[in-house]
């Protein structure tokens, strides 16, 4: 800042602007990203493999469930077959599942067959109703 500026008082705060309280601000709680875990596993539990009658989450079919700070939600999912008929239409179902839950950010859905699916992978519930257990 040159001499003038400063003789001029350019850039000083002025007394009544240097006792003016900070306003305060109320700020959103945190968004925690597990708030949506349940909800997002309550909305696979709703998609079924048209071959077999129990949803894809108990099948074991759901890998991972990300939820990024922004609730943005990545999936890797797969399937009991490479060869299954609905392999097109599985990732679809699953997205549009997905983005209906509330607060739910992009929705990406990945088909992975590594590690290939298993019955092992299957639930209690899953296996109990196919009368496996």
């Amino acid at each position: 800042m040159n001499r003038l500026a400063r003789f001029a008082g350019y850039g000083a705060k002025h007394d009544d602007e240097a006792a003016a309280p900070t306003p305060h601000v109320e700020h959103e709680p945190a968004f925690d990203p597990e708030s949506l875990r349940q909800p997002i596993i309550d909305a696979l539990r709703t998609v079924h493999d048209p071959e077999i009658p129990v949803n894809i989450y108990d099948l074991g079919l759901i890998y991972t469930i990300d939820i990024a700070q922004n609730a943005d939600i990545h999936i890797d999912m797969t399937l009991t077959a490479p060869a299954c008929p609905v392999a097109g239409m599985m990732p679809v179902m699953v997205k549009d599942a997905v983005q209906r839950v509330e607060g739910v950010g992009a929705v990406q859905v990945e088909l992975v067959w590594d590690p290939p699916w298993s019955q092992d992978k299957m639930s209690e519930e899953a296996l109990l109703a196919l009368g496996m257990l």
